[in-house]
């Protein structure tokens, strides 16, 4: 038999001999013509063990009513009534204690709350319970416990029982019904299930809290964290483990976006102190303080009798508006409970109610997030771990998943493992940058755009910088010595159709990345605050992938800042001193594209790194342009290349024309030719309301000189 096994049979034997003598002692209240039927109703303990005790617990009484045996004298009843003590105070020495004594250590009941409860729970374990007391409160509609039964039936009363801040209202292990006027020492008592089911031996999360605990599976505790994030692990355990026992422990801040590192730093956290973790949704908790109360004393109650740490998921209360969601509930649920709790937030939150640790929470350093992608990866690593490394920002959980998920594929579509686990970050970090950026497949190629050798080798150097960032900022040391400057940025300053949003695609293209174009109805917020916000997730998402993000019109977001006359123009200033923050702490690529450069504020062009001008394209750039835009597939006749390249058109408007030209080809059932052409850029002059000179438009086709 194992150790549970005998525990629990010897949980069984204390509860059979405490029936035993609660029986007793309801008898010595029975009338006198009652009392002479102790011998019957309570079992000798000669007899007890020759039933099980579940088949006590079960036993049906008969329909007729028993015949009373010859009276016994009242010292034989107390003789009786002592053994039946002694016993379950023998059986109540068993080590682990039976369960009801657990429970009243745990919530420190006196002996007296504990019988109170054992007769309260007795009408759940005992079916004659329920006739003893109402034959002693000698009234046949009062089948159940009472407290002013309680008083007459066991010694050393208190009236602190009664009191709401006492351990049995407190912890809500009895409910009371006292409907009306009713006075409450005789009104029914009826012990919690939760906690009837806890003194038999039967241990499960209360039932009323499924709707709101999850239990939170990060990840395998038996996998070893990276030091950087192992030393918080430690800060915590040796935190709560110093917390004086008369204290409320702390609440442990886990502050940063990175939910999976924080929520795998709890794990272990949890299983260094020996305790589950479960996860709670901040937006979950009740907002009716009468419910949140009732959550409050049922999770506390919940980790004494099955010890839990819990993970308190603020997320979705930081990306509420003030006028979406308020954290009250939050922090009146934390100002009333104590326990082992992790609050994920992305900031400090302020008014807890008790004091709190905060931690700042980071991704693995780019030297562990190799040696996890080397360690996932095992024989199969070749140099992917530092490629991998260098580009994409990635927690464990991700990097593991990812791994696991590439080299289980069966098809790779041809395929190297280095191209599909490329791919599989890039998708992997998408899904939080969608939501505020739309991002663009990059398809132009450097052989598709057409700049002076000046800009060329400005985009070429923007796209060298980024892929070999980790190679001068780590290997060669920059990053230890400074925390500024690290960002690559650039502005792409020109007129619209220029080409500035085609040589990002051509970057992003060259370097595999995603790229992002931003839209700011989306980022700004007309509440204050959350501008910043919303830039601040963008960056923190944009920053897991190295994704490059395309501000396009950048001149509506970063623009001067000015004269401080009222608030608004306070808080306008610093949300662009946050951007400037932002921009200059960025590790990723940060492309501002303008058509009115002098519109930005200065200090932004103080942290440009590179500054592209994109300007009127010229009749050699614009020849290069029509030899290029159409597509191979596109099947076009006569077009005289020269004579396009005077018409004065940009390269976004040559686009239009080309893709206009193409539909009157096939509305016509043709060939792309010149007539076609021009047709279109007359029109896309008329759209543009440029003066239109028609012997410029006109065509006329060639003649062939005679042999």
């Amino acid at each position: 038999m194992n150790e549970l096994a005998r525990w629990q049979k010897g949980n069984e034997e204390f509860l059979a001999k405490a029936m035993t003598w609660l029986r007793l002692r309801l008898l010595r209240l029975a009338p006198p013509d009652i009392s002479a039927a102790s011998s019957s109703v309570a079992e000798s303990a000669n007899d007890a063990p020759k039933r099980h005790f579940w088949e006590r617990l079960t036993a049906t009484p008969a329909a007729a009513p028993l015949a009373l045996p010859p009276p016994t004298t009242k010292n034989s009843t107390d003789a009786q009534e002592t053994k039946a003590r002694e016993e379950m105070n023998a059986a109540a020495a068993m080590n682990p204690p039976p369960a009801l004594i657990m429970l009243s250590r745990s919530f420190g009941l006196t002996h007296f709350e504990q019988e109170v409860l054992l007769l309260c729970a007795a009408m759940e374990l005992d079916t004659r319970i329920a006739a003893l007391c109402a034959r002693s409160q000698d009234d046949p509609s009062r089948a159940y416990p009472t407290f002013a039964l309680a008083f007459a039936l066991f010694d050393d009363p208190s009236w602190d029982v009664l009191s709401p801040e006492g351990p049995l209202r407190h912890w809500r292990l009895l409910e009371i019904n006292q409907p009306g006027a009713k006075p409450l020492t005789i009104s029914p008592l009826r012990a919690d299930e939760r906690i009837v089911n806890y003194i038999k031996g039967l241990n499960y999360l209360d039932d009323r809290l499924a709707p709101f605990l999850m239990p939170l599976e990060a990840a395998d505790t038996e996998t070893d964290l990276p030091p950087s994030q192992q030393r918080f692990v430690g800060k915590i355990v040796k935190q709560l483990q110093q917390t004086i026992p008369t204290q409320r422990l702390p609440v442990i801040q886990l502050l940063g976006p990175d939910a999976p590192s924080k929520q795998l730093i709890a794990s272990h956290a949890a299983a260094a102190l020996g305790l589950r973790l479960y996860r709670l949704p901040a937006e979950m908790m009740p907002p009716q303080a009468a419910e949140l109360e009732t959550l409050a004393r049922l999770v506390e109650r919940e980790i004494v009798l099955w010890p839990f740490a819990l993970y308190l998921d603020a997320h979705e209360l930081d990306k509420a508006t003030p006028a979406e969601g308020q954290a009250l509930p939050l922090q009146r649920f934390l100002a009333r409970s104590n326990g082992v709790f992790f609050l994920d937030t992305q900031e400090i939150r302020r008014g807890v109610g008790r004091a709190s640790l905060e931690l700042d929470i980071a991704k693995p350093t780019r030297a562990e997030q190799q040696a996890a992608w080397t360690n996932a990866l095992g024989a199969a690593a070749d140099g992917s771990p530092a490629q991998l490394s260098s580009q994409f920002d990635l927690n464990l959980a991700a990097i593991q998943q990812i791994a696991q998920a590439t080299l289980s594929e069966t098809t790779n579509e041809g395929k190297e493992l280095p191209q599909r686990l490329w791919q599989a970050c890039l998708i992997s970090t998408r899904p939080r940058l969608e939501a505020l950026a739309q991002r663009l497949e990059p398809k132009a190629t450097w052989d598709d755009i057409v700049l002076p050798s000046a800009e060329m080798n400005l985009l070429r150097q923007i796209a060298g910088q980024v892929s070999r960032r980790n190679k001068v900022y780590e290997e060669w040391g920059f990053a230890a010595k400074r925390t500024r400057g690290l960002s690559i940025n650039a502005l792409f300053a020109g007129e619209s159709g220029t080409g500035k949003t085609m040589a990002a695609e051509v970057i992003a293209n060259d370097l595999r990345l995603n790229l992002y174009r931003i839209d700011l109805s989306a980022v700004v917020n007309k509440y204050i605050g959350e501008t910043e916000k919303n830039l601040r997730r963008l960056f923190d998402a944009a920053e897991d992938g190295g994704a490059i993000l395309f501000f396009d019109e950048a001149d509506a977001l970063f623009g001067k800042r000015s004269e401080v006359k009222d608030s608004h123009d306070r808080y306008a200033n610093i949300e662009i001193n946050y951007l400037l923050q932002r921009m200059e702490s960025y590790r990723g690529l940060a492309i501002l594209a303008t058509n009115m450069k002098s519109a930005l504020d200065p200090a932004f062009m103080r942290r440009i790194r590179f500054v592209v001008e994109f300007r009127p394209h010229g009749p050699a750039e614009r020849k290069a342009i029509w030899q290029r835009i159409f597509p191979s597939e596109t099947r076009s006749e006569g077009l005289d290349f020269d004579r396009l390249a005077r018409l004065t058109l940009n390269g976004g408007s040559i686009n239009n024309v080309a893709i206009n030209a193409a539909f009157l080809a096939a509305q016509a059932g043709t060939l792309v030719t010149m007539p076609l052409v021009l047709s279109a850029a007359r029109t896309e002059f008329q759209k543009l309301k440029r003066p239109i000179n028609n012997d410029d438009f006109a065509w006329d086709e060639p003649v062939e000189m005679a042999a």
